[in-house]
């Protein structure tokens, strides 16, 4: 890549201390109301990178599409126990990839053709990158495979036997190439991808649900043994292509008896496959994004627990929708109804659906809830408009007491559930406020509520540089909760990662680095653009059929 003269050549400053680089990295990519973060200066749209990797030489599996065959309703996946486990089979696998990384449909508008996914991104950049280690798969071969979501398929990349008696096991990895989204958001991208790896942790963990599994993030495995698991760390295969930040692996519980969370050995090989080229002419250089990435690395060490189980009564919301309608039918809105009403109902079930239950999302992350969401209402039915604060752990309102205004109120507020500790900060109208603040989006004021997730951000630092991403991630899963449940009462989201960090913090009255905003988000009643052509995903494809013995849950 050459460097461009401008915001693209900045010095990186120098720093030894892996943590005191993530905060420099922090308050560098900050936007602030005089100026953006550093990014380019110019976007040639039609010379966008390739949305897809692939692999040369690799034996390709294309997957069936199962989706439609799924007769699981949504609220029975959240309900710990509710669906019963599918057995471990190639269609169950395709079923989860197609739920959490395929493609949710092509749109099309005049000469423009692009995908829509399950898993949402900035910019609909996509910088995820799915992959699957398979043990004794019926229908599957044993080895790594890598997810090619524009094909709804599997490429080979390196054999590896497990023992005939083996149980049958899985993981799934996910890693992230930076340029993706580089190429449009300049330093900040760092940030979108650790957002998009929350949720894409979401996507697969709700997808499992539909199948009655579970997902165990091994969270402890030192990134360079991800990345040898992965075969990230295979140079010669991405010779001339942009590199792949390995980011975590997950243990699928498939319900299989016998099941524990272990750590599989890297592939034995022999290794398939070469890295495609997404971007033949790069326009800028961002070097801060290879060294916070070096610095927030995980070192490796015990295994984290899963949460105790919670008291928290069931969730509120409820109805019959299909599990597949609502993963399929996520979208991120581009235009709120302005003159929306949200009622009360909707509103208290989005907020109840962040609490950390021991069920699908929650029930995989391994730590204690530090991302807090502060929801900007704006028109909620029977609400007063202004800021309101839901700590999501007990002990977690009184540091938030202290760090935001002294003036705020912290009252209980009409109406909502006695399990609920949302608190109203104080009456106002900050719609304009907040257009502004989120980079002069309409969207943030037309919304029916606008959130902030709010991370104590500092002291996770102090315990360990990589929960930076950590932190990046939970933001992602709360925001992949409020996609999905919004979604289910028949309206949409938009995750919004362009917000000016300072000023929000003074309206809050956030003062130094110990709580920090990590992302927005907005809710509300969509306009379609009819302009707009929705087209199927995966047009002619559809699943063999499944033998009797083994139905779909």
């Amino acid at each position: 890549m050459t460097a461009s003269p401008g915001a693209g050549s900045r010095p990186v400053p120098e720093a030894t201390d892996p943590g005191a680089v993530a905060r420099g990295y922090h308050l560098r990519t900050k936007h602030r109301l005089g100026h953006y973060a550093a990014g380019p200066e110019t976007l040639d749209w039609d010379a966008q990178p390739n949305p897809f990797r692939e692999f040369s030489g690799c034996p390709k599996l294309a997957l069936p599409v199962m989706a439609e065959d799924l007769a699981v309703r949504f609220d029975e996946m959240l309900t710990p126990g509710g669906v019963p486990p599918a057995p471990p089979t190639l269609g169950s696998v395709a079923l989860l990839l197609e739920l959490s990384f395929g493609l949710a449909a092509w749109k099309e508008t005049g000469p423009d053709r692009w995908a829509v996914r399950c898993n949402p991104s900035s910019g609909n950049l996509h910088p995820t990158e799915a992959y699957v280690l398979a043990r004794n798969i019926a229908g599957l071969e044993d080895g790594l495979h890598h997810y090619v979501s524009r094909d709804h398929a599997l490429e080979h990349r390196a054999a590896d036997p497990g023992a005939p008696d083996e149980p049958a096991r899985l993981w799934v990895g996910l890693s992230s190439i930076h340029w993706r989204e580089a190429w449009k958001y300049g330093e900040r991208a760092f940030r979108y991808c650790q957002l998009d790896l929350g949720h894409a942790l979401g996507a697969l963990r709700y997808a499992a649900a539909a199948l009655g599994w579970r997902v165990h993030l091994l969270t402890a495995l030192p990134s360079a043994a991800v990345a040898a698991r992965l075969g990230l760390d295979r140079a010669p295969d991405f010779a001339g292509a942009e590199a792949e930040e390995a980011d975590v692996l997950v243990a699928i519980d498939m319900g299989v008896a016998g099941f524990e969370a272990m750590i599989p050995n890297a592939p034995a090989g022999p290794w398939a496959g070469r890295a495609n080229c997404l971007d033949r002419h790069p326009m800028y250089r961002w070097p801060v994004i290879d060294v916070v990435s070096a610095a927030t690395r995980a070192s490796g060490g015990v295994l984290d627990a899963l949460p105790a189980p919670s008291d928290l009564p069931a969730p509120l919301a409820s109805g019959t929708a299909p599990a597949s309608q609502v993963l399929l039918g996520r979208r991120s809105a581009q235009r709120f109804e302005a003159g929306f009403v949200m009622p009360a109902a909707d509103f208290f079930a989005l907020a109840d659906a962040l609490l950390p239950r021991c069920a699908a999302p929650f029930d995989m992350w391994p730590h204690a809830p530090q991302v807090h969401p502060v929801f900007f209402v704006h028109r909620v039915q029977g609400l007063a408009t202004g800021l309101y604060a839901l700590p999501r752990r007990a002990d977690a309102e009184g540091p938030l007491r202290r760090m935001l205004r002294a003036d705020f109120a912290w009252d209980d507020v009409p109406g909502a559930p006695a399990h609920l500790p949302l608190r109203r900060l104080v009456e106002a109208d900050a719609r304009g406020v907040m257009r502004t603040i989120c980079c002069h989006q309409a969207i943030a004021g037309d919304s029916c509520v606008a959130l902030s997730f709010v991370a104590d951000f500092a002291l996770e630092l102090e315990v360990d540089p990589w929960r930076y991403r950590a932190l990046h991630w939970e933001a992602g899963l709360l925001g992949h909760v409020l996609y999905l449940e919004a979604e289910r009462a028949g309206l949409r989201g938009t995750g919004i990662g362009c917000f000016f960090d300072d000023a929000l913090h003074e309206l809050l009255g956030l003062e130094g680095e110990r709580f920090q905003s990590l992302y927005q988000f907005t809710v509300g009643r969509p306009l379609h653009d009819g302009r707009i052509l929705s087209l199927p995903a995966y047009p002619g494809r559809r699943p063999p059929p499944a033998p009797a013995q083994e139905p779909l849950a």
